[in-house]
């Protein structure tokens, strides 16, 4: 594959390099390494004694970002994976001086305008949605077997649509005369399904419904927690995570994460001395997350929803 037909846009680039503080002899991971921009800045940045492991479960990311760093040699590891694998791969990789982390959550550019990935409601393609084109589970099947409750509570919780009754039900009510195949048809059943007044103004009518199928298909909530408690554990003292989210969704679980390690006894106030003995793992590197500037918002208006959160290991 040429690395020129995967394109991604990275958001807040060097603010998130910068926060990672790359030193000499210690490894780093970027977990989701899409193209390689995040990975390639790191790179640039290591001493001859450090290593850097890029992980991305989307094969054409993996080759993308390998043409990209080939000129780092040995010192750079590319392994499709799900950065849900972490733990497995750092004890893989035999890495036990773990100097920071990287997590850029979401989909890339490449994949929501790539029409035939089925992302993105503003091309007409085949419903897929998937970032590991291997794995079976789909968009399709996510709306054409999940049953109505099932379907409300994916659309509810994981695109906060409030119109989610009135989707589910249309879906369901669409899909047993004939199956829903394309993004085309499920948008326009979307648009069908809220409200006219509701769709005066606001984003599109289909983005969060989209959203939520996307997150379904790829179990993208369920492994931040884990991978972030994996990512901590692991850490030198002084190492740091760095994590870029793009909705509510993924920043609450990102703050409630780190909100937890960071925290110390656990005690009632009234007790005279601590017997839980907790410490606290990390603390935040910033009292609130970073932003992109206005000059990026300028130029890529794709960012105006993220949020980077930084924590360093005691």
């Amino acid at each position: 594959m040429n690395e020129s037909k995967y394109t991604h846009t990275s958001v807040l680039l060097n603010e998130c390099v910068d926060a990672l503080q790359v030193r000499d002899h210690l490894t780093y991971i970027d977990c989701t390494a899409g193209s390689g921009s995040h990975s390639f800045q790191i790179a640039k940045r290591m001493g001859a004694n450090s290593r850097l492991i890029c992980i991305d479960r989307d094969a054409a990311a993996i080759a993308a970002a390998g043409q990209r760093l080939f000129a780092f040699g040995q010192q750079v590891r590319m392994i499709r994976a799900n950065f849900s694998e972490l733990e497995n791969i750092l004890q893989q990789e035999h890495v036990d001086n773990l100097g920071g982390v990287l997590l850029d959550l979401g989909c890339s550019s490449h994949q929501f305008d790539t029409p035939d990935r089925g992302f993105s409601y503003n091309h007409d393609a085949r419903l897929d949605m998937r970032m590991d084109t291997d794995q079976t589970l789909d968009a399709y099947l996510v709306v054409n077997t999940y049953p109505e409750a099932v379907l409300k509570k994916i659309i509810y919780e994981y695109g906060e649509e409030r119109f989610a009754p009135q989707i589910a039900a249309l879906i369901v009510k669409t899909r047993a005369n004939a199956p829903i195949t394309t993004t085309k048809e499920l948008s326009e059943l979307i648009k069908q399904a809220i409200p006219a007044a509701a769709r005066a103004d606001g984003p599109h009518p289909a983005k969060r419904t989209f959203q939520a199928i996307r997150i379904e298909v790829n179990g993208e909530l369920d492994a931040i927690a884990p991978a972030l408690q994996t990512a901590v554990r692991h850490l030198v003292p002084g190492g740091r995570v760095a994590v870029i989210s793009f909705h509510s969704l993924e920043d609450r679980i990102v703050k409630e994460t780190f909100a937890e390690l960071a925290q110390g006894c656990t005690c009632p106030k009234d007790f005279p001395v601590c017997i839980c003995g907790r410490q606290p793992l990390i603390r935040p590197v910033s009292r609130k997350p970073i932003l992109p500037s206005a000059e990026e918002l300028s130029k890529n208006p794709r960012a105006r929803s993220a949020k980077l959160r930084v924590v360093e290991k005691r």
